[in-house]
């Protein structure tokens, strides 16, 4: 399931999600791929079209199987039903 994750690298609100997607990856066993997005025009260019619009800012987080999004900061339990496409 590939789970995305764009973020500014010192984002206030991307650095409260970092804790969050680590606890993900090791209690779910889901993995995050991350996009940094502030400094790498390429990034930057991937979520915009990805995001088409819907956020239009980061934390930006795309499950690319089932479509949903979630933007910005979130708890973990969000962030967890987002994962799982719920």
């Amino acid at each position: 399931m590939p789970l995305l994750e764009f973020y500014g690298e010192t984002c206030p609100h991307c650095v409260i999600m970092t804790p969050l997607i680590e606890k993900l990856e090791t209690k779910e066993g889901l993995k995050i791929r991350r996009y940094e997005v502030w400094r790498n025009k390429k990034n930057a260019a991937k979520m915009k079209k990805l995001d088409k619009g819907v956020c239009g800012g980061v934390p930006f987080f795309i499950n690319t199987d089932t479509g949903k999004t979630l933007c910005g900061q979130a708890d973990y339990k969000t962030l967890k039903a987002w994962a799982k496409g719920k």
